[in-house]
């Protein structure tokens, strides 16, 4: 039987090897690979920001009356100068007619006065009339001059309140809410409405303790700060709904003091806003790019996650690979990692096919290390 079952078992093998078929055999998969070495990269840096004017301006009035007239709509852009409220005035305009009456009076007064001194200055010198005469007729004068110029500034101060009747704008910008009406009896404590000098917005935002020292060189001097912020890069401003900001900011100021509460620091952005699209309370994020160099930057799916751990695919001599575990930076491109710890420069890792990888297996064949050389 054992005879037969070879002879059955020989005359398949060459029936199969007659008809051309060749036996399946097993074959080797290959990894893309890539030498560690160190480069420059740029980060970007994101924080919730909130926009707010450059002159962001409280409009009250400085005299109490009737609102007669609102001269401008919720949302509208207004130039310096430009009239936003009119008070009513009568009031005000009788009170200047009445300072106006009062200045004649004085001036009159003063005349008189001026005239007599005068006349007794002369007969004194003709020894007609005594010093005291003369004293008195001086006194008078330098009341009546007194007089005058008390009378003068309540004009100058009638004619003031009057054009607080008329409020104007003091910057360039665009109104906040109104929330007052025709015929409301306004006075300095009420707030007729806000206005936002938008030529130049602000975007705050906190800069916690952690990133400052990343970006701030360790020990720089206090001086050298200011320096440091004026060569800081361009800044982007992106909104809620994504829309980038086509202008460009730059960092004018940051805190010297850290908030208790928080332990940040608070930091101003300027942005040209040419076309009025900004407006204070608008929120978004700044996007500020800073420079890491020297620095080792692996592709994202070169790194294994496990649990709590990453590792990559060292290839040794041998050309098989071991895990290592490294740790990473997230550089926010959604492409890369920084890697700062588990490899060196001149290590070999494997990149596309790092998640298929088993401990101790070939990844590089003959072919593929004699084309590498």
């Amino acid at each position: 039987m054992k005879i037969i079952r070879w002879t059955l078992m020989l005359c398949i093998s060459i029936s199969l090897a007659s008809c051309g078929l060749d036996m399946p055999q097993q074959k080797d998969s290959s990894f893309e690979t890539m030498i560690v070495k160190k480069s420059d990269i740029e980060l970007p840096y994101k924080f919730s920001a909130r926009m707010k004017g450059q002159n962001d301006v409280t409009v009250t009035p400085q005299v109490s009356g009737q609102l007669m007239k609102i001269c401008v709509n919720e949302g509208e852009q207004v130039v310096k100068g430009q009239t936003l409220f009119v008070i009513d005035s009568r009031h005000a305009q009788l009170e200047l007619e009445a300072a106006q009456a009062n200045l004649t009076a004085a001036l009159a007064q003063e005349n008189s006065a001026k005239l007599e001194y005068e006349s007794n200055k002369n007969l004194f010198e003709k020894k007609i009339v005594s010093s005291y005469m003369l004293n008195n007729s001086e006194n008078a004068y330098k009341q009546g001059q007194a007089a005058v110029a008390q009378a003068r500034a309540a004009v100058n101060r009638a004619k003031v309140n009057l054009g607080f009747c008329t409020i104007k704008a003091t910057v360039s910008g665009v109104i906040g809410e109104i929330p007052v009406r025709v015929g409301d009896q306004v006075s300095p404590m009420t707030q007729l409405t806000m206005l936002s000098g938008n030529s130049t917005m602000y975007a705050e935002f906190a800069v916690t303790e952690a990133v400052v020292e990343s970006m701030v060189k360790e020990g720089m001097k206090a001086a050298d700060v200011d320096k440091y912020i004026a060569n800081l890069p361009p800044v982007t401003f992106v909104m809620k709904n994504g829309t980038e900001y086509p202008h460009k900011g730059h960092v004018v100021s940051l805190t010297g003091v850290v908030n208790s509460q928080t332990g940040s620091l608070t930091s101003k952005v300027s942005f040209p806003n040419p076309d009025g699209h900004l407006y204070s309370g608008i929120q978004g994020t700044i996007v500020m790019d800073f420079a890491e160099k020297d620095v080792i930057v692996i592709p994202q799916y070169a790194v294994v996650r496990l649990q709590d751990k990453s590792q990559v695919y060292k290839v040794k001599a041998d050309s098989t690979a071991t895990a290592v575990e490294v740790t990473t930076e997230d550089t926010g491109n959604g492409k890369d990692f920084i890697v700062t710890s588990g490899l060196k420069v001149g290590d070999k890792i494997v990149t596309t096919g790092a998640n298929n990888v088993t401990e101790g297996q070939r990844v590089l064949f003959p072919a593929e290390v004699k084309s590498e050389k």
